[in-house]
Parts: C-alpha cells; sequence; structure tokens
C-alpha cells in the first residue's frame, strides 16, 4: 500500500451556506472518512485548513499574505489516505462530499524518505 495526500480545492464556502447546510455537508464528510476509515483507507483524516496564511518565495524569501479566499481553487483542507496505486486513491476520492459543492479533490501520491 502506498500513501496518498488528498487536497480538497475550491467548492462553496462555509459563508454560502446556511447552518443547516453545513450541518447536512459535514454530516456527509463523516460519513465518507468514517466508511474509508473502516475499509483501512484512512492514514491520517486530515484537518479544514483556515483561509488566512502567508506565502514565503524566492530567494530573498519574500513575504506576502495569502493564499487569498477569492480563489476558486483555494485548498481548504487534506487527508492522508493508503491506497495500492494512484487509480484506487483516485476511486477512493470520488465520494468526496466536495465534489457535490463544486470543488475538486487533488490526489498526489507521497513519496518514503
Amino acid at each position: 500500500m502506498s500513501e496518498f495526500l488528498y487536497l480538497y480545492r475550491g467548492g462553496e464556502s462555509r459563508a454560502e451556506r446556511t447552518p443547516a447546510e453545513a450541518e447536512a455537508t459535514m454530516k456527509l464528510w463523516v460519513s465518507w472518512l468514517t466508511d474509508l476509515g473502516q475499509k483501512g483507507h484512512i492514514k491520517d483524516p486530515g484537518q479544514p485548513l483556515e483561509v488566512t496564511g502567508k506565502v514565503v518565495s524566492g530567494k530573498a524569501k519574500t513575504i506576502t499574505d495569502g493564499p487569498y479566499a477569492e480563489a476558486k481553487d483555494l485548498v481548504g483542507g487534506y487527508t492522508i489516505v493508503e491506497a495500492k496505486d494512484l487509480e484506487q486513491a483516485a476511486q477512493l476520492s470520488g465520494g468526496c462530499p466536495i465534489l457535490q459543492i463544486g470543488g475538486a479533490v487533488e490526489i498526489r501520491p507521497v513519496i518514503k524518505m
């Protein structure tokens, strides 16, 4: 089994949903992650991420504000899963609730160092 990082991008912001919609979405997340965990695929369930932060870049180590909440592909959270290969990891992501609200799951293999 190999490890894969799921990065959750885009979708409706929390501010765009009513409290009831947010609660229903959270139940879908819990159900999906619980199911993957019971099947032995969850290595780290991860956490949601704040929309604020800093970006450090270049040799000069320039620090700027960001990422920006306006970005449609803002990373909102992550999970680390175990799967036999990238294809299986992609198939397992198909039940992710972010897909129902216009978001995407980026899947990246983790390189063991």
